[in-house]
């Protein structure tokens, strides 16, 4: 049985400035090779580190260097926290205390119920940098989110890509202004008071630019659907676990991160008696207390498993909130009317009115994608904050062969219900870049590798993915096309026209009413009948059609009308599953509901609609 390894703050080990130590147990012979002052011999000390034996005199410049190993090499140091040329070349001096940060006041509770961005920082802003994201923040701010969500940043071989093929995970990616730029940008964050969670890869390295089989074990003889597993729980697994734990304080602590997003934990292979998870979630409780920063922690799971976010002294792992992907998959079979692959238990509307009682639509029953029983109930007093539910986000928009986004499908009705059921339901909710203008840009899956033959791999593998599925190849965007990312890039321009101002007015006014009612409230009266789902929560009534159009009045059933102490009004004919395509966007025909008159009115005092979409949407109090 694997000893838990104790607490532990950054750095776990504390070794003299410029002495260089690395950690590379079978190595014969290790020397540190610093960029014009040759080639210096390191010294063994315990566990399997080497270090020089003096620190290196040197003027105060950032020295680059690299690690020779048995003769082989430079390569990059495993905890490099700068790559300025490149992942295969040497790494540059960097230190976190040289910013003068600007957030003393800043505290951040936990994230866990704010409204959550995703965004990739190469799409995002034409630049597609830290310092020119840090300029919209204002308009993310006017829109009512609480936290931004960064794709990953850690440096990976090419120019432009997703972020997960990542192979050095404490340095930030050159191309988007490397780690000074990212300070500026937390620093930018909390000035606007906007927290910053980071998404971060644990499962498995990046298939250029890995050197970390050289040092040492940190790979197992365990595959995962990108490569092979981390080395979490086999022999010499300490000094890897270490690693782990010593990037996520960097993150936390270093560079003033208010929380992460755990990639794929599915796939951290570990029969240690404390898992990987258990050990993040226990140091990021003593971040959070020494720092008053919130050090959430997301998981990305599909094993709908309530243990992830259980508490620790119940023996679960102690995270904070997870994704749920069975509300994307209500949400998007119901509006999009498409059900295969794991869409098709979904097709139902039964599947939303699950996740909003349930929280987990597969939580112990049969999937007929798996062919098996899977997930498990959510425990009675987890609240479905703890669970993070989009309609949108990078994987579920990337991975389609297009990278269509929704609004390549349904018309701007649709798009509003789908908006109201994140934002107004229980749930934690997240959108993904640009959808709350309907950005009608794609977001394909992108890379840049210069190696010929992994470009080809790339190429021709995703081809052949999409093919086994059913989609025809010859939709599939090149990946490697330079052209396939800079179809990815946000037009912000679209904001100011006339539909998508209007899209935009609505995501606004359903943020206002989010914070009305109190996080942890439930949905209650939640049915779906005729195609029309409704829910309640906090005080407000949410009727929706998933058609995107066709929503009754409130009067037609002549039990009176009511009055409207404010409305949102926005396109009223939206597409939804089964319709014809969306039509162009412009305004819609659908006026703001307004006060009534004539025999009758106010005989009663019936709920007050305070915001509605067209004929699609409606919410009252």
């Amino acid at each position: 049985m694997t000893e838990a390894l104790p607490a532990r703050t950054f750095p776990a080990r504390t070794f003299p400035a410029r002495t260089f130590p690395v950690w590379a147990p079978d190595a014969g012979s290790v020397s540190v090779e610093v960029g014009g002052r040759g080639r210096h011999a390191l010294h063994r000390v315990d566990g399997g580190w080497w270090r020089l034996p003096t620190p290196l005199e040197a003027g105060p410049d950032a020295l680059d260097y690299g690690f020779v190993i048995d003769g082989a090499g430079p390569y990059p140091d495993p905890r490099s926290r700068r790559q300025p040329d490149g992942v295969h070349a040497l790494s540059r001096e960097w230190s976190p205390a040289g910013h003068a940060w600007r957030d003393e006041s800043w505290r951040s509770d936990s994230l866990v119920g704010r409204v959550i961005y995703e965004l990739h920082i190469g799409t995002f802003t034409p630049e597609g940098t830290l310092d020119a994201a840090a300029t919209c923040l204002d308009q993310l701010v006017d829109l009512g989110v609480e936290a931004v969500e960064l794709l990953p940043v850690n440096a990976f071989n090419g120019t432009h890509g997703w972020g997960y093929d990542g192979v050095l995970w404490f340095a930030v990616h050159e191309p988007y202004g490397g780690p000074d730029a990212y300070q500026r940008f937390v620093d930018a964050c909390h000035a606007h008071g906007i927290a910053v969670i980071q998404d971060v890869v644990y499962n498995h390295l990046g298939p250029s630019g890995n050197y970390l089989p050289v040092y040492g074990p940190y790979l197992s003889d365990g595959r995962t659907t990108w490569g092979a597993s981390v080395n979490l729980d086999g022999p010499r697994s300490d000094e890897v676990r270490r690693l782990i734990l010593d990037d996520a304080a960097f993150w936390l602590d270093d560079m003033h991160v208010d929380g992460l997003r755990l990639d794929a934990v599915h796939a951290l292979h570990d029969s240690s008696a404390e898992h990987i998870l258990e050990a993040l979630a226990r140091q990021a409780a003593g971040i959070r207390e020494r720092t008053g920063r919130a050090a959430t922690l997301i998981a990305e799971s599909d094993l709908n498993d309530p243990r992830l976010i259980r508490e620790r002294r119940r023996h679960g792992f102690g995270l904070d909130a997870q994704w749920d992907d069975d509300v994307h998959h209500a949400v998007h079979a119901n509006l999009t009317g498409e059900t295969s692959g794991y869409y098709a238990d979904f097709a139902a509307p039964e599947s939303l009115v699950a996740v909003f009682e349930r929280g987990f639509f597969h939580d112990g029953g049969y999937s007929s994608f798996r062919e098996r029983h899977h997930g498990r109930p959510l425990d009675a007093e987890i609240p479905f904050t703890r669970l993070v539910a989009f309609s949108q986000d990078h994987d579920q928009i990337g991975n389609r062969a297009r990278g269509d986004r929704l609004t390549a499908t349904l018309g701007d009705g649709a798009l509003a219900v789908a908006a109201a059921l994140v934002l107004l339901g229980p749930f934690t909710p997240m959108l993904f870049m640009g959808e709350e203008w309907g950005a009608t840009t794609p977001w394909p899956f992108f890379s840049s590798h210069p190696e010929p033959e992994l470009a080809e791999a790339t190429r021709t593998g995703r081809i052949a993915e999409f093919a086994r599925m059913g989609w025809d190849p010859a939709v599939v965007p090149d990946p490697q096309d330079p052209a396939t990312f800079e179809s990815a890039r946000l037009r912000w321009g679209e904001r100011d026209e006339a539909g998508h101002a209007q899209l935009l007015a609505w995501y606004r006014r359903l943020i206002e009413l989010r914070r009305e009612i109190p996080a942890e409230a439930r949905a209650t009266a939640v049915s779906c009948v005729d195609g029309v789902f409704r829910f309640s929560r906090g005080g407000l009534k949410v009727e929706a059609a998933l058609r995107g159009a066709g929503l009754a009045s409130e009067g037609s059933s002549g039990s009176g009308t009511q009055a409207s102490e404010r409305a949102e009004a926005g396109p009223g004919a939206g597409s939804g599953a089964g319709s014809e395509p969306a039509a162009p966007r412009g305004p819609g025909a659908a006026g703001a509901l307004t006060a009534p008159s004539g025999p009758g009115a106010g005989a009663r005092r019936p709920a007050v609609v305070i915001a509605a979409f067209g004929d699609a949407v409606r919410v009252s109090r």
